[in-house]
């Protein structure tokens, strides 16, 4: 139903920004739920941010609260991660999801996704 695409990563360092984008297909992305999870070399996949479908809700990991906005624009299919003072913990692979849960909540369980992106490299230099 909603299929991910992320562009937007890249090399910065350390207090710097990134925006990511997430661009969809389906004909049902106003209806769906969006999230941003990230994975680092050797670590678990972790939760980082999600939105719900009227962007009433949202979600945000300790970790990234205050620095991290997430946001989408329905009429574009497109969800976004605004990333500000960066730090080289932030530093892995951020994909893009969908769910195919109803309700206009911010889900922050991978249990609730189903349809993931390919990534996009974020590298934050210390």
């Amino acid at each position: 139903q909603v299929q991910p695409v992320e562009s937007g990563g890249g090399v910065v360092h350390t207090g710097d920004s990134l925006r990511l984008s997430c661009i969809t297909r389906g004909r049902a992305f106003n209806l769906a739920a969006m999230a941003w999870f990230r994975q680092a070399p050797g670590r678990e996949r972790e939760f980082v941010a999600s939105i719900s479908p009227s962007s009433t809700h949202t979600s945000y990991a300790d970790s990234v609260k205050g620095r991290f906005t997430v946001s989408r624009d329905n009429a574009k299919n497109s969800a976004y991660l605004q990333m500000n003072n960066l730090k080289p913990e932030d530093t892995a692979e951020y994909y893009c999801v969908g769910s195919a849960k109803g309700g206009d909540r911010a889900y922050s369980d991978a249990f609730d996704y189903h349809y993931w992106g390919q990534g996009t490299q974020v590298t934050v230099s210390s």
